[in-house]
């Protein structure tokens, strides 16, 4: 994690402040200052945010690999059309 201000702070202040969390990640794709994350958050959330973000990342894998899955039907569908 950086120290510091991210190229998108102004957007996670705003999250921050308007829900009242402890801590909130920001993470743009395709923005329109390109690609960034912005992490605010109490010490206590700044240290499980790895433990955090394995299990949001265990959690996505079986959904990208059903969309794959979907994807790969529908591709072979619009082969055949």
């Amino acid at each position: 994690m950086t120290i510091g201000p991210g190229k998108y702070d102004a957007e996670a202040t705003h999250v921050m402040n308007s829900t009242h969390a402890s801590g909130v990640i920001v993470i743009v794709i395709g923005g329109d200052r390109g690609e960034g994350f912005s992490i605010q958050a109490t010490l206590e959330v700044s240290l499980a945010l790895p433990k955090m973000l394995r299990m949001i990342a265990d959690q996505l894998d079986p959904d990208i690999s059903s969309l794959q899955s979907k994807n790969e039907i529908s591709e072979c569908k619009d082969e055949r059309a």
